[in-house]
């Protein structure tokens, strides 16, 4: 049977190089190269479960040129010498296994190359001290420097080193690449009147900006021959003042298509004057930012080049949404990284039409940050993501022996442990103490913007009710009491009971009817009008958010200062910390920082300003608490008896309070040893 998705699903031959579908994996960077930036063994595997999964084309992102003038990210792929030629073919050749194509984005840093990566001030279009370098200089306390203007011979020399840098993935294999024109990067430094102030031609007019990647994309050419795609990356808006915005962007393309094949169309600047996150939210949306995000830039394109071949990126976190825009004629490619990071076989689970199978992206950036650190990538939801080298084949490996095993609790860490446990072909009881599966992610999915959330959750539920279809025991509504699992005599035990709202009992009137832990709080609660939320942390911003937008009155009570309240809200609310903050300003959400919950009463409450010691009264006819979380350790030493202490797994919130990263990953590392 065919798969529904057409559109998604069709061919395309270009150059006389077939594409068996429109999906390809963003530019993104493992950190599983050699420190020297050559392709390793661990890399090859861990792109082999996007290969395997079904997309057309993977992208290894941000190689350079020539690493020893543009380095600006550990681990970074060097494509300047010869040497990088075997390795890459490690990576080609695995790929042409599924019928795939292996590419990489091939970028110079420019202005974003540090000093103290090169040795040098860096190279660009025109001589200026940005917004990064600033940052630069100051964390290293060093005076800023101004990047090199690149003199006529210097702009000869790179060129050349593109289109070698382009001949030596052809040499491995290879017959499509990435030129990486935007997000502030050294082309995008001489397209934008952002960065370029020549007075040559090289600067001024756009059609003059445009000379340099012009002249990338015709070396790329003489290197690879007529036989090789071109993929142009750019900023469809640099969205900074005094950048390059779509219109301009629009013009630029119009220079560009009969120099290249493919226009990838993302959006942003490093080196935004307003600071580097909001760059960031432009190329790597936030979980609070609507889904395809930047879909409009590449359409608006599209429209104005109908025969030049677009791609879209930001954001598409489905292959439903890639079909919409193919179909309706908006784009002809679609790339994705976090959504296809969190299910590698999304595309041969819609070419199957199992859409429901998704497993959805939280765009929480719990790889952004091991990327940052620097650390091998890591997902939140798909905890095989480490694994790549261990199971090459996406496989869990089935027990030696078959045990009878016990799953206490119904969360994330619990159902991932559940369905690890019956891959591996054990007979398995999951305990859950409420009526619902889900765990603290019911409450992490009330909000109503929490989509991202609210698809987990479901899929959760899904994962869990096909366990029970092949044999695994669900109990709702059961504690996994000691004496219980004594009685069963388990051979392997997982604990993943979570964690408990923190509740100060010495706060008199705490206990009120109308006083809510916020992951309890549903339907049922008979939540008025005017809200006082305790707690500034990212759980207590959503909530309070939340309500808002129900339209209550809604005030946030934080016992920390205003600076270290946001330091911690940072690590609370992850990538959404910036945006949360930015709303509740634009809204004029009322946040009492450095106020303390004294008293609760029927009409209000009575908080201390830390500051003054003054006691402050606000009134209220609901108070929603969310003071954190704490370990239920009594919980576990009570039922960590109950198997052969060497066959016991404690995982997640009731290990360490953290995140449904560390839930999941440690459920299923667990697993695969039990």
């Amino acid at each position: 049977m065919n798969s529904r998705y057409a559109h998604v699903f069709q061919p395309i031959r270009i150059r006389g190089v077939d594409f068996k579908n429109r999906i390809s994996l963003a530019p993104t960077t493992p950190v599983l190269s050699t420190p020297e930036g050559y392709v390793t063994r661990e890399l090859v595997d861990w792109f082999r479960m996007f290969a395997r999964g079904g997309v057309c084309t993977l992208y290894l992102g941000n190689c350079s040129v020539d690493l020893s003038e543009s380095n600006d990210q550990s681990f970074q792929l060097d494509l300047g010498t010869d040497r990088c030629i075997y390795p890459l073919a490690l990576y080609a050749d695995m790929c042409k296994q599924f019928g795939c194509h292996a590419s990489l984005e091939i970028n110079h840093g420019g202005e974003g190359v540090p000093f103290e990566m090169v040795g040098h001030a860096a190279y660009s279009s025109s001589s200026f001290i940005s917004e990064d370098e600033l940052l630069r200089a100051a964390r290293n306390k060093r005076e800023p420097m101004p990047t090199i203007e690149m003199s006529k011979e210097k702009i000869r020399e790179t060129v050349e080193k593109f289109g070698m840098a382009a001949g030596r993935m052809k040499r491995a294999g290879m017959d499509i690449v990435m030129v990486h024109g935007g997000h502030g990067n050294l082309i995008s430094q001489f397209t934008s009147p952002f960065f370029n102030h020549r007075t040559d031609e090289y600067g001024g007019s756009t059609q003059n900006r445009a000379r340099f990647a012009i002249e990338v994309c015709d070396s790329i050419r003489k290197h690879c021959g007529e036989n090789f795609v071109i993929e142009y990356r750019c900023s469809g808006d640099e969205i900074a003042p005094g950048s390059m915005h779509i219109n301009e962007t629009i013009e630029l393309a119009g220079y560009l298509k009969e120099h290249i094949d493919i226009l990838h169309v993302s959006a942003g600047l490093h080196s935004d004057p307003f600071g580097p996150h909001l760059y960031y939210r432009n190329w790597c949306q936030n979980y609070l930012m609507e889904h395809c995000f930047n879909a409009h830039y590449a359409r608006n394109i599209k429209a104005a080049h109908p025969d030049l071949l677009v791609s879209a990126v930001g954001s598409i976190m489905s292959i439903d949404y890639a079909e919409e825009m193919i179909k309706n004629g908006w784009v002809d490619f679609v790339s994705m990284c976090r959504p296809l990071m969190a299910d590698p076989e999304m595309p041969n689970k819609y070419a199957e039409n199992r859409p429901e199978d998704r497993r959805p992206c939280l765009r929480c950036d719990s790889c952004a940050k091991h990327l940052m650190t620097p650390k091998p990538i890591y997902c939140a939801v798909n905890p095989m993501c480490t694994m790549t080298s261990e199971f090459r084949d996406g496989v869990v490996p089935k027990a030696a022996v078959k045990k009878k095993t016990a799953v206490i609790g119904g969360g994330p860490g619990g159902i991932t442990a559940m369905k690890t446990l019956m891959e591996r072909g054990h007979d398995v009881t999951l305990y859950e103490k409420t009526g619902r599966l889900g765990g603290n992610v019911i409450g992490a999915a009330a909000p109503r913007f929490k989509r991202d959330m609210q698809d987990y959750l479901m899929w959760l539920r899904r994962s869990a009710a096909k366990c029970a279809a092949k044999g695994a025991r669900i109990l709702l509504n059961t504690e996994a009491a000691k004496d219980i699992l004594d009685i069963e005599n388990y051979d392997a035990i997982v604990i993943a009971v979570g964690a408990e709202p923190i509740i100060p009992d010495n706060i008199h009137g705490i206990h009120k009817p109308h006083v809510y832990r916020v992951p309890e709080v549903d339907e049922n609660s008979k939540v008025g009008e005017k809200i006082v939320v305790v707690g500034g942390g990212g759980v207590g911003f959503e909530t309070a958010l939340d309500y808002f937008e129900r339209g209550k009155d809604v005030t946030v009570v934080e016992l920390q200062n205003e600076f270290t309240a946001k330091m911690s809200f940072r690590k609370s609310a992850g990538n959404g910390a910036t945006e949360l903050t930015s709303i509740f300003k634009e809204k004029n959400i009322p946040v009492k920082y450095g106020y303390t919950l004294v008293e609760v009463r029927d009409n209000g409450v009575i908080c201390k300003d830390m500051e003054t010691g003054e006691m402050k009264e606000l009134s209220c006819d609901t108070v929603l608490l969310s003071m954190g979380m704490r370990e239920r350790w009594a919980l576990v030493d009570e039922l960590r008896h109950s198997a052969p202490e060497s066959n016991i797994a404690i995982v997640g919130d009731c290990r360490n309070v953290a995140t449904i990263a560390e839930a999941v990953n440690q459920a299923f590392q667990a697993c695969i040893h039990i």
